[in-house]
């Protein structure tokens, strides 16, 4: 929303001024029982169970599985030999976020069992051979899984040709969106582009690799942000006043211990309960909006989604910016951030109509208490 004040005698066009928003929790003696009627533990629970999962890097044998991990943890940790079926057994390298589920090429099945609680299945393919029907066996078996798989290229460094186009053919001949081209000898698009895809494709392996790979911490950050806040943007399309909030706060909740838990904050830590003081914020928009919906005979429920998406945006970028910090963030400071990401972003929904053309804030200036 602009932060442009109205004429007027009523204050009825500043009703989602942020500080109106801000000024309203304080008074509302629901926002301590909607707080006690969280289930702590079972929210920690659920992120300590994120953490666990995997990134499984699998496929046939002598497709560069090993030779991918040995990249990602910088040493060797299986037998890496251009004869198939070296590994002669499954194996679960360990390296932070990733798991190496590495077997000869005719025991596939072996591979279902690091893959199917995985938070991303990475499969690779050999670019220097055609498609293979093992592979496409393996890639239906996988699918079938139900869990978020990324089809990967390896060898672009051997490839004849163009690799984007030799990775377009494995994409048209699977019938997936995208195939991402990488070389694990030279490192090719590795970080570039497997790293991030991975971060986006699933918000278990951002939490997994946010706390282990501090350069993509930021990044990973900000995908746990945006799925919260989708999340609680779909909930606030409720029309029913207040059976939306326990969700919408379930969500913030779980988002805020997800980033503490990023930057090494213990589940049960102090902070991560101080920051969620800023609930109380979040919740003053979705009463606002909910006034709001009654107020107008359509779209109220529109207006409740985004200020509920845009609050829970709003939060994560205080509590991103709190652990950036090292926890050095002032109480005035996490409330002038609060205001500026969130009068963005209304701003930005207003000014587009459609959430899918927001873009999160990449640093957020910090004022001097």
């Amino acid at each position: 929303m602009a932060t442009t004040k109205r004429s007027g005698k009523s204050g009825r066009g500043n009703l989602f001024s942020v500080n109106n928003l801000l000024k309203i929790p304080s008074s509302l003696g629901t926002l301590r029982g909607f707080m006690d009627a969280v289930n702590w533990k079972a929210a920690e629970d659920d992120v300590q169970r994120d953490l666990q999962r995997k990134v499984v890097i699998t496929g046939l044998a002598n497709a560069g599985k090993s030779t991918l991990f040995n990249k990602l943890r910088g040493k060797y940790q299986s037998v890496v030999s251009s004869t198939p079926g070296t590994t002669q057994s499954l194996i679960h390298g360990l390296f932070g976020p990733f798991t190496l589920v590495d077997t000869p090429g005719h025991l596939p099945d072996m591979q279902e069992t690091g893959a199917k609680d995985a938070a991303v299945i990475v499969m690779l393919l050999d670019g220097t051979k055609p498609l293979r029907p093992d592979d496409r066996k393996l890639f239906e078996r996988l699918q079938s899984l139900k869990r978020p798989l990324l089809v990967v290229m390896n060898k672009a460094d051997l490839v004849r040709g163009n690799p984007e186009t030799a990775a377009a053919s494995f994409a048209a001949q699977l019938g997936v969106d995208d195939v991402i081209p990488i070389s694990a000898i030279t490192g090719a698009n590795i970080t570039s582009d497997l790293i991030p895809t991975i971060i986006d494709a699933s918000p278990e392996a951002a939490l997994a690799i946010g706390k282990s790979l501090p350069e993509y911490r930021r990044t990973a950050a900000e995908k746990v942000i945006r799925n919260a806040a989708l999340v609680c943007l779909a909930a606030g399309l409720e029309p029913i006043p207040l059976v939306d909030i326990p969700v919408i706060l379930g969500a913030q909740i779980r988002m805020v211990l997800r980033l503490g838990a990023m930057y090494g904050e213990p589940l049960s830590s102090q902070h991560v309960r101080e920051l969620l003081g800023a609930m109380a914020g979040s919740l003053a928009f979705r009463y606002l909006a909910e006034e709001a919906a009654k107020a107008v005979p359509f779209g109220g429920d529109l207006v409740s989604g985004a200020i509920a998406g845009a609050g829970t945006w709003a939060i994560g970028a205080v509590t991103l910016e709190y652990y950036e910090s090292d926890k050095k963030l002032t109480g005035p400071q996490m409330r002038a951030i609060f205001n500026r990401v969130y009068t963005r972003l209304r701003t930005q929904q207003r000014d587009a109509h459609t959430r899918a053309d927001l873009q999160f804030p990449q640093r957020v200036e910090i004022d001097d208490e």
